[in-house]
């Protein structure tokens, strides 16, 4: 499958979940990156204006899962998150953040993915880590 056409379906999928309500969108993918957007607006914001950490983990859970997802054979396996972690660097009260995931480990059972999740200035906002597990889907119903 093409670029544009990987894209125009990873932003279809999202619809009626997480991932709409916050304004997720996938801009970039290859076999080693994937990269989404997601609006800074009020919808995402702690009480005092800025942008709510879960929000982001939301973010980069989602970009780490996906990249996660189109790393291995989607008729026989699947993937699941089972742990992520966050820092927190910077804050921001509006504009846009560019979350790009990237592979640190990936293995047979277990992946690691590193998310950046920057501002429209390329500036750190939070450096997060995903740990998904690569599963069978013969093994579904025991999951």
């Amino acid at each position: 499958m093409n670029t544009e056409k990987l894209l125009k379906k990873l932003n279809s999928v999202g619809k009626n979940t997480l991932m709409e309500t916050l304004d997720i969108k996938f801009i970039e993918v290859d076999k080693n990156k994937v990269v989404a957007t997601m609006p800074v607006t009020a919808k995402v914001h702690q009480p005092d204006g800025v942008l709510h950490g879960g929000a982001t983990v939301a973010l980069a859970e989602t970009v780490g899962s996906y990249a996660s997802f189109l790393s291995v054979d989607k008729d026989k396996q699947m993937v699941r998150g089972i742990e992520i972690s966050a820092n927190h660097l910077k804050s921001i009260r509006e504009g846009l953040v560019i979350a790009t995931a990237r592979p640190i480990h990936k293995g047979r059972t277990t992946q690691l993915w590193e998310i950046r999740i920057v501002d429209e200035q390329d500036k750190l906002i939070s450096l997060c880590k995903l740990t998904t597990i690569v599963l069978s889907k013969d093994n579904d119903a025991k999951t």
